[in-house]
This record gives C-alpha cells, sequence and structure tokens, in this order.
C-alpha cells in the first residue's frame, strides 16, 4: 500500500505513538480527580504534553495549550467565544467547513456580518487588499486557514498578522495542515487571538486529539459543561484555563501519543519535514505533467506551496480515478475535499481534484509508482473525454 493521504490523517505514525498509547492505557487513569498512582500518572501525562506543546508553538503560559477531541473541536471553541464580542467575521476563501459551517452559524444566531475575503491561488496580494477593504468596513474579528487543505497553498499569515497588528483586531488560526509541517511561533504573531490544531495530522498523534492555544485575554465560552476536578463545590464552569475549557475525563492514552508525535516532530524539525514533502511533491509534479490530460495545480513560487498537490484529470472524473487507485493499493482523496470555498475560488467546484498528500514517512520510489499506475489509469481511458 501507498499512502497518499496524510492531510486528512497521517496514517504512518513514529513507532513510540503506539508504545506510548498502550502503556498509558495500562497504567494512566483520569488525571486531577485523585491522588492515587494511575491517576497522578495521568496528571503526569497531561502536564507533560502542554509544556511541550508550549515549547513547540512559542507559548509563555502553558495553561493557554487546551486539549480538544480534533481542529473542528478547537475551531468552534474559538469562534463561538470570539462571537461573543465580536461584530463582524473575515475570512478568507479558501476555508475548510470547520471554519465555514461555525462561522455561517454564530454569524446568523448573534446577527453579526460576515466578508469573505477574495483570494486567487498563490496570490497573496488579491487577500491582503480584499484584508484592507475589510478592515475599513469595520471588520472585527479573522479567521484563516494557514495552509490549504485541498492545494498546499501557504497564506500569507505574517503579513496579514501585521496588519491586523496595526489595527489591534484579533486572528483565530486554523493550522490543521500547517501545524507540525511550518514553524509557528505565537510570540511573534500578536494579532493570533487563537490557534488550532489536529492531533492526528501533522502532528503525528492519533485521532481524537488536538489542540487550542488560546491566546486572547478575552474569556473563552465553553461548549461543554461538566466535572473538571476543580472547583467542585461551584454550580458554575471555573474561571481559568485550562479547566475551563476541559470537561470530563480526558483522552489521556490518546494525549500520551500526541505527546511522542510532538517530541517527534520537535527532533526532526519542521524544516526538515517540510523539506522532505516538498521534495516528493516535486517528484509527482515533474512526472504528472508528462501524463497526457493531467492539470497539475503546482505553484510557480514553490515557497507558497507545501507537500499537498491536486490535480484532476479530462479522461476520469477524480471520483473514479480515486478509486482505481484505491484498486491498485493507492490511498488518495477525491471531490471537494470539505472545502467548496477553496474550489470556488480556484474554479474547480464543479469537477473537484484527486489530491495527493505525502508525510515524512512516504518515499521517492512510492511517488514514482503512484505516477506509474496513474498513467496506466489514464492510458486505458484515454478515449473517454469527458465534455
Amino acid at each position: 500500500m501507498i499512502y497518499l493521504d496524510n492531510a486528512a490523517t497521517t496514517l504512518k505514525k513514529p513507532p513510540q505513538v503506539y508504545s506510548a498509547m498502550r502503556w498509558a492505557m495500562g497504567n494512566a487513569a483520569g488525571a486531577g480527580r485523585s491522588a492515587h498512582v494511575p491517576a497522578m500518572t495521568g496528571a503526569e501525562i497531561l502536564y507533560d504534553t502542554r509544556m511541550l506543546a508550549a515549547e513547540l508553538f512559542g507559548m509563555e503560559d502553558a495553561a493557554r495549550v487546551v486539549f480538544t477531541s480534533n481542529a473542528t473541536h478547537a475551531l468552534n471553541l474559538a469562534i463561538y467565544s470570539m462571537a461573543e464580542t465580536r461584530h463582524h467575521f473575515a475570512i478568507s476563501s479558501f476555508e475548510h467547513n470547520a471554519v465555514l459551517r461555525p462561522v455561517l452559524d454564530a454569524v446568523k444566531r448573534k446577527h453579526m456580518r460576515l466578508t469573505i475575503l477574495k483570494g486567487e491561488l498563490w496570490k497573496d496580494e488579491v487577500l491582503l487588499e480584499s484584508a484592507e477593504k475589510a478592515i475599513a468596513d469595520g471588520a472585527d474579528c479573522f479567521v484563516l486557514c494557514h495552509v490549504s487543505n485541498v492545494f498546499g497553498y501557504i497564506q500569507p499569515l505574517e503579513a496579514l498578522d501585521a496588519l491586523l497588528a496595526a489595527h489591534g483586531i484579533p486572528l483565530i488560526l486554523d493550522a490543521s495542515q500547517s501545524a507540525g509541517v511550518l514553524p509557528i511561533d505565537v510570540s511573534r504573531l500578536p494579532s493570533l487571538a487563537a490557534v488550532c490544531m489536529p492531533g492526528h495530522k501533522g502532528l503525528y498523534g492519533p485521532p481524537g486529539t488536538g489542540l487550542l492555544l488560546w491566546l486572547s485575554e478575552e474569556p473563552c465560552r465553553p461548549l461543554l459543561l461538566g466535572g473538571t476536578g476543580s472547583n467542585s463545590e461551584s454550580p458554575d464552569m471555573p474561571d481559568f484555563l485550562p479547566d475551563r475549557l476541559e470537561s470530563g475525563t480526558q483522552n489521556i492514552a490518546g494525549i500520551a501519543g500526541l505527546f511522542e508525535g510532538m517530541k517527534f516532530i520537535r527532533d526532526a524539525g519542521t524544516e526538515e519535514i517540510l523539506a522532505h514533502e516538498c521534495f516528493l511533491r516535486r517528484t509527482a509534479v515533474e512526472q504528472l505533467r508528462d501524463i497526457p490530460g493531467i492539470m497539475v495545480y503546482a505553484s510557480p513560487d514553490e515557497s507558497r506551496q507545501t507537500g499537498v498537490l491536486s490535480f484532476t484529470s479530462r479522461q476520469l472524473p477524480v471520483e473514479t480515478v480515486a478509486q482505481r487507485l484505491a484498486e491498485r493499493g493507492i490511498c488518495v482523496r477525491a471531490g471537494l475535499h470539505c472545502a467548496p470555498l477553496a474550489h470556488q475560488t480556484a474554479g474547480t467546484v464543479r469537477t473537484g481534484t484527486v489530491r495527493i498528500s505525502p508525510g515524512w514517512f512516504q518515499t521517492k520510489r512510492q511517488m514514482e509508482r503512484f505516477v506509474k499506475k496513474l498513467a496506466i489509469i489514464s492510458g486505458k481511458e484515454s478515449t473517454q473525454i469527458l465534455e
């Protein structure tokens, strides 16, 4: 099997991730509920993982590292919290439904305004010009996906941050496709109110894990209310982090795996990981362009794209391409990838795309084998041209 769907979930993890999860399942209990050894072991896992996350992302206060079940959970926490005091959201034209749907719901519930910024694939200036207009129009909270999950387009975070910081406007960052791949230092990005990320993608942790880095001085609104092991005498949720946002028993085994995944990222280095993924993407691009009927969405400036790559076929629908590759043991994703805004922006909303997303554990040889299989599929169907 050749697994090229890491933008959805990194299937292959460092061996220590599996070992840590197995160990935690037999040795760690719910944290913060008792003083016995298993409970204290669980608490140590949570503490160590928070501290490591704070180190990786430039956080001064590890208490602002909140464990979530995934990036969607983190984004909902951030979006609904900011909607309590804001009046006008602005989001990029490459956002995932994990941003679009809660933003639309918050806008409807709170009678807010919404601006979907203009965008164009690989052209940073279009987003930044539209952001300036949105600010002039009263936008007071922005949401940005750092990297498009469809095209691997690295959006201009630093430039947008400088613009928003100059106006005192907060930014929620969706780091679903960048955490573990691109360096993120929150101390250098003063506009950030929140950073949201999954554990199961670029951080090489297990599904069911995620992180919210809450940087705003405004209170964060809980989505779930319940036991925290603290302030048990009060009917209200604690007013301090992380307890305010972590009701119920945490996923201790998953967080133990996440710790090892983040440790792997720290030791390997995001620069090395990005370089490897981009090398594999370039290998694919060079060979895909030799296949008749294949349209590749690659940036002319390689520094603006991660390892994520989309393509379409004139011969076959994208779902058929993905299915036939799957029959040959090659795992890709096809369709709209839960990001219709990105496809509307790039002009692929009617067809969708096939997406490949290699990771650290994939090889050049695997990329070459994938391209050869695709060439065979395309050749067999070369007479069936879609209108």
